[in-house]
C-alpha cells in the first residue's frame, strides 16, 4: 500500500509507519516497513535502479556512471567508495565527492547544479596511490582521503602506502582526461597528512572539539584518536594548519589484551604532542624514503597496547542532548560498537543477537559483515553490509526509540531497509545529505558489469 504524505501545514498531525512518529513535515528515510528478506538479482538493463527499498515511496535514479566517464575520455579506475558533499563553505552541499579503491585511485567530483562529473586527482601510476576508502570533508573546508592498505610487520613495515591525503582545493581542481601525463595533477594540491601514523585507514570521524577518529581495518586492528597542536579556532579561521603537528592516542580497555572488550576506556598516547614517535614506539621509513610512525605495529608492544577488535571499518559520529556518540562497524564479527566519548566507555550496539524487526526474532546470520554506517537527519543509525549483491547485501536502520544507545527495548532493533539487486557489487557510501533532509546517496561498487554507479536516494514532496 501507498503511504500517505503527511501535509506540512497540519500542525500536530502525525503518521504512524513502522512505530516511527512522523510530525507536520512529511514522510522520512525512517518511515519504511523492515524487508522480510534480500532483493534478488536485476536484469543488467536494472542496474540504474537497483534498489528495493522497504518503502516504494522512496524514489533511485542514477546519478552518474563508471561508463559515462570512460567514453568522456576521463581517468576512472572504478570501485567508487565513500562519498560526502563539502558540508561547509562557498557553495555549501553543492559538490558530491567519492574516491577509487582501486591499485590506482582517484578522487570524483560532481557539481549537483550542472550534473557535470570530474575526476580532479588520479594516481599518476598504477601501485602510486591505491585503496582510497575514506572519503570526508573536514569542518575547515578541505577534503581528507586515505589508502586501506598497510601490513603487520614486529619490526614496523615499509609498505609505502598507510597513508593520509588532504586535498586542500577540493571545488577548484580542474578536471581532468586522458592521458594521464606529468601534469595532470598540478591543479590539485593534494598533500600526505604525514603527521598522521600508518595503518590501514576507513572510517574517519571530527568531534566538536576538533579531535580525528580513525581505524585499523584487520582483524586485530585498534581505534585511534589525533588531536591537533593548533588552536581548533585558528584551524577554522585558516590561521594554523591542522596536520602541521599533533599527537595520536589508541584506545584501550582494561590492559588492552581482551579482544573485544567493552566498558571504560582510557586514551593512550603513542606520539608526543608534535607527531613524533615516543621512545618504544616505531618509526619506520618505508621504500620510497618517507619516515612515518607505525600505528598498527606500535599498539600492538605491550607499552603500547591498544584493544583489539575485527576489522573495525567506518565510524560515525552522533550528537544526543550535546553528547557526543562514536559508532563504529567490526565486519567480522558482525557488530558495531558505541563510544560514549564523553564518558569513556564503550558498549555494543547491534549484534547478531540484536532484533530483526521483521521477525521479531534475533537477527542471527541475516546481518553479516557490517562495513558502512550512516546517520540521516533526525539522528537515526543505518548499517550497511559488505556481501553479495542480488543476493544478500542489505542497509539495516537501527531502531533506538529512547535514545539510549542501545536497541534493546521493545519496539526496538534493526530492520532491513535496503536490498541491492546488482549482481557481482555491494552497497558502499550511504550518505544523507545535511542540506537536504529528503535526499541521500550510495554507491554500486565493483559490479559485475564493471559500471560502478552513484545512485541518488529521494522522498517525494
Amino acid at each position: 500500500m501507498k503511504s500517505t504524505l503527511t501535509p506540512r501545514s497540519t500542525i500536530g498531525a502525525a503518521l504512524l509507519i513502522a512505530g516511527t512518529v512522523v510530525i507536520a513535515d512529511g514522510l522520512r528515510f525512517s518511515d519504511y516497513t523492515p524487508l522480510t528478506s534480500s532483493a534478488g538479482p536485476v536484469p543488467l538493463a536494472g542496474e540504474a535502479t537497483p534498489i528495493t527499498f522497504g518503502n516504494p515511496d522512496f524514489q533511485q535514479r542514477t546519478l552518474t556512471d563508471r561508463a559515462t566517464q570512460l567514453a568522456e575520455n576521463e581517468p576512472n579506475s572504478g570501485a567508487w567508495d565513500m562519498n560526502t558533499t563539502n558540508e561547509t563553505g562557498p557553495h555549501k552541499g553543492r559538490y558530491l565527492f567519492t574516491v577509487f579503491e582501486t591499485s590506482n585511485s582517484g578522487v570524483q567530483r560532481i557539481d549537483l547544479h550542472t550534473g557535470v562529473t570530474e575526476t580532479i586527482w588520479q594516481s599518476p601510476a598504477p601501485g602510486n596511490a591505491v585503496a582510497f576508502d575514506a572519503c570526508y570533508w573536514t569542518p575547515w573546508g578541505t577534503l581528507i582521503t586515505a589508502e586501506e592498505s598497510w601490513e603487520t610487520a614486529a619490526n614496523g613495515s615499509t609498505s609505502p602506502y598507510g597513508r593520509l591525503f588532504e586535498l586542500k582545493n577540493p571545488l577548484t581542481a580542474w578536471g581532468i582526461t586522458n592521458p594521464i601525463g606529468p601534469g595532470s595533477n598540478d591543479g590539485a594540491e593534494f598533500v600526505h597528512a604525514n603527521v598522521v601514523p600508518r595503518t590501514s585507514h576507513e572510517g574517519i570521524q571530527f568531534d566538536k572539539a576538533g579531535n580525528m577518529y580513525f581505524i585499523d581495518e584487520l582483524n586485530g586492528g585498534s581505534l585511534y584518536k589525533f588531536t591537533s597542536q593548533a588552536k581548533w579556532g585558528d584551524v577554522m579561521s585558516g590561521k594554523a594548519e591542522y596536520f602541521d603537528a599533533g599527537q595520536t592516542f589508541v584506545l584501550r580497555v582494561g590492559d588492552g589484551n581482551s579482544p573485544n572488550a567493552t566498558g571504560a576506556f582510557i586514551w593512550v598516547p603513542i606520539t608526543d604532542a608534535n607527531g613524533a614517535a615516543l621512545p618504544g614506539a616505531i618509526t619506520i621509513t618505508d621504500v620510497r624514503g618517507v619516515t612515518s610512525v607505525d600505528a598498527r605495529n606500535t599498539t600492538d608492544k605491550p607499552a603500547f597496547k591498544g584493544t583489539d577488535y575485527q576489522r573495525p571499518e567506518d565510524l560515525q559520529l552522533q550528537t544526543v542532548a550535546g553528547s557526543e556518540f562514536l559508532y563504529v562497524a567490526t565486519t567480522s564479527t558482525n557488530e558495531v560498537y558505541r563510544l560514549d566519548l564523553r564518558r569513556s566507555v564503550i558498549s555494543v550496539f547491534v549484534n547478531r543477537n540484536t532484533i530483526d524487526l521483521a521477525t521479531g526474532a534475533a537477527v542471527g546470520s541475516a546481518l553479516s559483515s557490517p562495513d558502512n554506517l550512516a546517520i540521516d537527519h533526525d539522528g537515526n543509525i543505518y548499517v550497511i553490509e559488505d556481501r553479495n549483491g542480488g543476493t544478500d547485501d542489505d542497509i539495516w536502520f537501527a531502531k533506538d526509540l529512547n535514545g539510549d544507545g542501545d536497541v534493546l527495548d521493545a519496539g526496538e532493533g534493526i530492520g532491513r531497509w535496503a536490498s541491492n539487486g546488482t549482481s557481482g557489487s555491494e552497497f558502499t557510501g550511504l550518505y544523507f545529505d545535511p542540506t537536504d533532509k529528503r535526499r541521500a546517496w550510495v554507491n554500486i561498487q565493483h559490479p559485475a558489469s564493471g559500471v560502478d554507479r552513484t545512485i541518488e536516494i529521494t522522498i517525494p514532496e
